[in-house]
């Protein structure tokens, strides 16, 4: 029989605890404006350079999440899983920015021949 549960492992905080809350969060605050940034430049017509910001910015919720010991909020599952999330998708998104069409900046030789094989 379950007598106490588990604090989750994001119920830390990452400033001292008479600090105000938004000092309390600033990795989850990081991502979330960075996020915001690169929205509003999509939402601008500034595509590319707004997902490269998504991207970067996920990339760096996993880089914060394996650095920094105590992250807030940010830890939504254990570290490991928390990592792998924010990583891939960080570098999907950040290499779909970078293939973006009319003058993609990444070409991939293989791509084309898969979609002549699948679409045409």
């Amino acid at each position: 029989m379950t007598r106490d549960t588990a604090r989750p492992e994001g119920g830390g905080r990452a400033a001292p605890g008479d600090a105000p809350a938004p000092a309390r969060q600033w990795p989850l605050l990081t991502v979330l404006v960075t996020i915001g940034v690169g929205l509003l430049l999509v939402a601008f017509d500034v595509t590319r350079v707004g997902l490269l910001l998504v991207g970067v910015a996920l990339i760096g919720g996993a880089v914060m999440r394996w650095w920094v010991r105590s992250v807030g909020m940010l830890a939504v599952r254990s570290r490991f899983t928390d990592m792998v999330t924010y990583g891939v998708l960080g570098v999907v998104i950040t290499l779909l920015a970078l293939m973006v069409q009319p003058d993609p900046w990444l070409k991939l030789p293989f791509l084309e021949g898969l979609m002549r094989f699948t679409v045409r």
